[in-house]
């Protein structure tokens, strides 16, 4: 069963396209962040939901907030994805342990080897703030995230 809101996100540690490590603890404090779970790269659905998110950059960067997809893919794997669609932000590799952030999160699903669509909006505090899950196979939309990034308490300047 997926987290519920207003819990302190479990804290990981996982390598993103490149290979460097990004830690969400170190966002505490800083930044919102946006944990985007997808089932695998290269897959119709995964490509035009994160293009979607590509395309619509702004809405979390203008609220400078860190936008992170994570997947069960290895790091080789999510750079040439990442290459080949011009993602301009964080891809991590919940490869291994196998779908262990995915766990943490409560939306790994075994009998398929990968990470349900959910997605959590965690503020500076690393409270879970707002989240949603799709239906296998159907896309999450931009105003899904819209409506949950509303929810955000805007951080003191």
């Amino acid at each position: 069963m997926a987290l519920e809101n207003d819990i302190q996100a479990p804290d990981f540690d996982l390598p993103n396209q490149f290979g460097e490590h990004i830690r969400l603890s170190e966002f505490r404090g800083k930044k919102p962040v946006v944990l985007v779970f997808f089932p695998l790269a290269f897959s119709s659905t995964c490509t035009s939901e994160l293009c979607e998110l590509r395309d619509n950059l702004s809405l979390f960067k203008d609220k400078s907030i860190e936008l992170i997809g994570i997947s069960v893919d290895s790091k080789a794997t999510l750079r040439a994805f990442a290459e080949a669609e011009g993602y301009d932000f964080n891809v991590l590799a919940d490869f291994w342990p196998h779908g262990s952030v995915a766990k943490e999160y409560g939306v790994f699903v075994p009998e398929k080897g990968f990470a349900n669509r959910a997605t959590f909006i965690i503020d500076t505090t690393g409270i879970i703030r707002a989240s949603f899950i799709t239906a296998p196979g159907e896309a999450r939309s931009i105003a899904a995230y819209r409506a949950a990034l509303a929810e955000l308490t805007p951080v003191a300047a």
